[in-house]
């Protein structure tokens, strides 16, 4: 594990940043944060990368921009305090020249209860950190007026800074001049104007954007984005905006505690949700990380004593994930030898009796706890949560300590028995009442967890 004296020089090497907000969702800040970042690595420049919130999936597109696996980790203002948020950028940043962020939502929006610090929001993040914002405002459909809704941004809260504009999806030359005009006098840096890309979209699914490990060329949709952002934005006043890092004295320790010594790590298609910055603590703190694939059918390492089945995917897998022998015997045979084993959402459904997909096929998974689950019955489950374990100290310490952590899927418990793993509440603090399951050494839950408290 590093030492205090050691964190505390990959702070200070932390590089100047700024963010990537937007107004609302769907401005297409994505597109074009993974084709800023691909166009300043095409120029030479050391980047790194980090998107705002418990997303999975855009870190992915944005490590692809970078052709760097983990090139980009979540920071995420209401699970993270400034130490922790400190240490992740110092481990993550330290050797690179400029840091960009993309945030979530609007660039307002946040946990719902909440407002202000500590609210998960892009502003609360820019706020804590001293990130300049960079808006990324939808130009669809609109007129002078926009400079109305800009003006609106700019003066909401003091302590966020709105340093430079980009217009996404204009519709030609004279619609550019016309709102550039708009915005002069609003005094903020134009970097320029993008125009609409009809052929340039990444295809969604229930979750959102499909995985880019699942997206066909995706190397060449990267590149497009970046040919478009290096047309149209000054990439050189977009970078000479950021700004050194405020940062706390950083922590030192892992986001969770690791799961083992040696530890074997579910990823493929169907299991795909572990954060970078986790793993990276785990190994800092000392544990072995070995990756194996259920959908081709592969086991955990015999010689780990843990196996983290992360979220994913499932139900989309489900037949061949329930056909895949060797994989659900080798879960099995490390629950007998004693191995902790521990699932997130998806993983938790596979550790489940049995996974019902959106046919209302029923698929036999792997019976390590008394669960079954259906994608047929929908319902969405989505927010932070408030965790505190239950039951005797195990894996996540003592009775009652305190967790955060974020829930986001569609499924449906349609039995479930056994001993709670937790008790939950929302971000405003409504009890929700107990969460997961844990049998011995074998736990999980549908949230996944960000950091603990304390």
């Amino acid at each position: 594990m590093i030492d205090g004296a050691a964190m505390s020089a990959a702070v200070s090497a932390a590089p100047p940043g700024l963010i990537f907000a937007a107004p609302s969702t769907g401005s297409g800040k994505t597109l074009i944060t993974m084709g800023t970042l691909r166009a300043l690595a095409r120029g030479g420049r050391r980047i790194a990368a980090f998107k705002t919130g418990p997303d999975y999936i855009d870190p992915a597109f944005h490590s692809a921009a970078l052709d760097r696996e983990g090139g980009c980790i979540n920071l995420d203002g209401w699970a993270m305090d400034d130490s922790m948020l400190a240490m992740l950028l110092g481990r993550h940043a330290g050797d690179a020249d400029l840091l960009i962020g993309e945030g979530v939502m609007g660039l307002f929006d946040g946990a719902r209860g909440m407002s202000g610090r500590d609210d998960g929001s892009t502003a609360d993040l820019a706020s804590r950190l001293g990130l300049p914002v960079v808006l990324v405002v939808d130009a669809k459909g609109q007129g002078a007026s926009l400079a109305a809704l800009v003006e609106g941004f700019a003066r909401h809260r003091d302590t966020v800074r709105i340093a430079g504009l980009i217009l996404n999806r204009v519709s030609g030359e004279a619609h550019a001049a016309l709102l550039q005009a708009a915005l002069a006098p609003l005094g903020i840096p134009f970097l320029g104007a993008i125009p609409h890309a009809a052929d340039l979209v990444l295809p969604s699914r229930h979750l959102g954007l499909v995985q880019a490990r699942e997206t066909a060329d995706l190397s060449a949709i990267i590149d497009r984005a970046a040919d478009l952002v290096e047309r149209h934005l000054d990439l050189a006043a977009l970078a000479g905006l950021a700004r050194p890092l405020t940062l706390a004295q950083p922590a030192s320790t892992p986001l969770l505690p690791p799961l083992g010594q040696r530890i074997a790590v579910a990823h493929d298609d169907a299991l795909a949700f572990a954060y970078p910055a986790l793993l990276d603590g785990w190994r800092r703190a000392g544990s072995e990380i070995t990756l194996f694939s259920p959908l081709a059918d592969e086991t955990p390492d015999p010689s780990a004593n843990a196996v983290y089945l992360p979220g994913g995917y499932p139900e989309l897998q489900a037949g061949k994930l329930a056909d895949n022998a060797k994989f659900l015997a080798g879960l099995r045979g490390a629950a007998l030898a004693g191995a902790v084993i521990y699932g997130e959402c998806g993983g938790y459904m596979v550790m489940g009796d049995s996974l019902t997909d959106a046919d209302g096929r029923v698929h036999h998974m792997a019976g390590l706890l008394r669960l079954s689950t259906s994608f047929a019955a929908r319902k969405l489950h989505l927010g932070y949560r408030q965790l505190r374990t239950l039951g005797d100290e195990s894996l996540f310490g003592p009775p009652d300590s305190a967790y955060r952590g974020h829930e986001f899927h569609y499924a449906s418990i349609v039995a479930e028995q056994g001993k709670p793993l937790f008790a939950a509440s929302d971000a405003a603090g409504v009890a929700l009442g107990p969460m997961g399951l844990r049998s011995g050494r074998i736990m999980g839950s549908f949230v996944h967890l960000l950091a603990k408290l304390g």
